[in-house]
This record gives C-alpha cells, sequence and structure tokens, in this order.
C-alpha cells in the first residue's frame, strides 16, 4: 500500500497527476496552446526584433533564453511534471540558439542588396565534418569580406568566379551567399519543427498538470 502510493506520488511529482477521465478538458488544452504560442512567439520575436535594430542581445539570442526560462517557469507555477518541464526548456533553449540564424535570414530577406562578389579562394571543410564549402570573397573594388561565404558556395566553384552575396545596408548583419527562393517566411520555415516542438510539450505538461480539487466533507 505504501509502496503503491510512493510510486503514485513519483509519477505524479515526475509527469503530472492528469487527474481527469477521458479526454482533458477543451480549456486546458487551449491553456497549454496559448502559453506555447506565446512562449515560442516571444523567443523567435526577439530574435527577429534584434536582428531588425541592430540589438545585439536580442540578435544573439540571450533574450531568447530568457524566454524559454519564463516559459518553463510558468509550467513549474502550474505544476506540471518535472520531467515535462525540463523537456520543454531543452526545447526552448534549442529554439532560442536557432532563431538568430533564422530571424537574420528574414532581415536580409527583407531588406537586404544582393550584389555580385569575385572567389579568392575554396576550402573543403569536408574533412573537418562541417561538409561544407566556404569561399573567399573580395567585393567590386578588391576589398576582402571579413566573412567566408558557404550559401552558393559548392564544389565546382573556382576562384575568379562571381558569386551573388547580400548585403545589409545598415551594416548590423554580415553578408551571406544568396539562397534561390529566399523570403522572409521561408527564412522561419527551418524553425516549424522546434516550435512544433516547443508547443506540444507546453499542451502534454499543462494537460498533465489537472489536478481535482479537494473534495470538503459531507455535513454530517
Amino acid at each position: 500500500m505504501t509502496e503503491s502510493y510512493l510510486m503514485a506520488h513519483l509519477r505524479s511529482t515526475v509527469w503530472g497527476p492528469a487527474e481527469f477521465v477521458g479526454l482533458p478538458p477543451w480549456w486546458l488544452v487551449g491553456e497549454g496552446l496559448l502559453a506555447g504560442t506565446v512562449g515560442t512567439a516571444a523567443i523567435v520575436g526577439t530574435a527577429v526584433a534584434g536582428a531588425w535594430y541592430g540589438n545585439s542581445q536580442l540578435a544573439d539570442g540571450e533574450a531568447g533564453l530568457v524566454c524559454a526560462a519564463a516559459l518553463a517557469l510558468y509550467l513549474c507555477v502550474v505544476r506540471a511534471g518535472r520531467a515535462l518541464v525540463g523537456i520543454v526548456a531543452l526545447l526552448g533553449v534549442c529554439l532560442a540558439l536557432q532563431a538568430p540564424e533564422a530571424a537574420a535570414g528574414v532581415v536580409l530577406a527583407e531588406r537586404g542588396r544582393v550584389e555580385s562578389v569575385m572567389v579568392t579562394s575554396v576550402e573543403d571543410t569536408a574533412a573537418s565534418g562541417h561538409g561544407r564549402y566556404l569561399c573567399s570573397v573580395s567585393d567590386r573594388d578588391g576589398v576582402p569580406l571579413k566573412v567566408r561565404i558557404w550559401r552558393g558556395c559548392e564544389q565546382t566553384t573556382s576562384p575568379g568566379d562571381a558569386l551573388a552575396v547580400v548585403y545589409d545596408p545598415k551594416g548590423q548583419l554580415p553578408p551571406r551567399g544568396v539562397q534561390s527562393g529566399t523570403s522572409p517566411a521561408g527564412s522561419l520555415l527551418d524553425l516549424g519543427g522546434w516550435v512544433a516542438a516547443v508547443v506540444a510539450g507546453c499542451v502534454v505538461a499543462v494537460v498533465r498538470s489537472y489536478r481535482l480539487a479537494a473534495v470538503a466533507p459531507a455535513p454530517r
């Protein structure tokens, strides 16, 4: 009896009590969806805002990590299972670390200017495990760019070839190679899996946090 109670208590603490019969209440699912949507929007939104306005603390994902921590804290407040809180926190951190790259793509797709540069050298990084070709390039005046380009840099690329590069006119973002079909919305598609995972984790955590209210004993 005592062992059974301890196991039930441990399971409730780790995964949440989920004290309902049948399907979870619709408002509970809605609460989880709202929490996950607001949390992911804050994580991605701060990165996009930082890239757009040149705020390094936002653009580097630091604010996104704070938002991920706030989302985990909310789940702790609603007394979600500790394992589910940890899973959502981990997914939120991964999303915050991936968001800056996508945010830069959004800004460059929206206001970037495309120019042609000349390849000066090509490095194959396959041996180091990156599996990419990196092109050192120089602009039309022959000034070398401080960053190497991998988008559009391929095995067939050789020194002297022209490469299309998109610049940020405000100079807040480093240039990058042009990819066909790039759009602001398309730059965020790579985050779709992480966003869906965080939202799904929040829904499960909130739903399983449901506890029945203590029932007062009937008067004698």
